[in-house]
């Protein structure tokens, strides 16, 4: 068992951590998994989610945001940039499927970009299978 003083303290590391950057509940754990004791950890992450600060929806909708306006990537990259945080597979499925009219055109609208920067390096076929390669569909190639 732990001290409440010494919840305090770590959940104020914890928090300092989140809201430095907006994170995931599985980068909070590996963050803080070896620094610690597991069941403190458990009890901050409850607390924080219950509080609405660590919400893995919620990073997903903010992380696609961003995506969609500073990047160019395939739904596919979407995909894996979320799963590489730690998000539950079935989370960023059901979001994909929910939102999945938006993020086809945006993937399309992608694929015409990235064709635009690359038509003066690159002929027709190398830019398709560079495409392909990123995970962009046929049909918005």
């Amino acid at each position: 068992m732990y001290s409440l003083e010494e919840f305090d303290k770590q959940k104020t590391k914890v928090f300092k951590y989140i809201m430095y950057k907006k994170r995931t509940e599985y980068e909070v754990r590996i963050k803080f998994n070896k620094v610690i004791q597991e069941d403190m950890l458990e009890d901050i992450i409850e607390y924080l989610k219950e509080a609405g600060y660590i919400n893995d929806l919620n990073y997903i909708q903010r992380a696609v945001s961003e995506f969609m306006a500073l990047k160019n990537l395939s739904i596919k990259e979407i995909n894996y940039k979320l799963y590489s945080k730690g998000i539950k597979k079935q989370l960023i499925e059901d979001y994909i499927d929910k939102h999945y009219e938006e993020l086809n055109e945006y993937e399309n609208k992608s694929a015409q970009n990235i064709k635009i920067k690359k038509q003066n390096l690159m002929n027709e076929e190398e830019i398709r299978t560079y495409l392909l390669k990123k995970g962009y569909r046929g049909e918005n190639i």
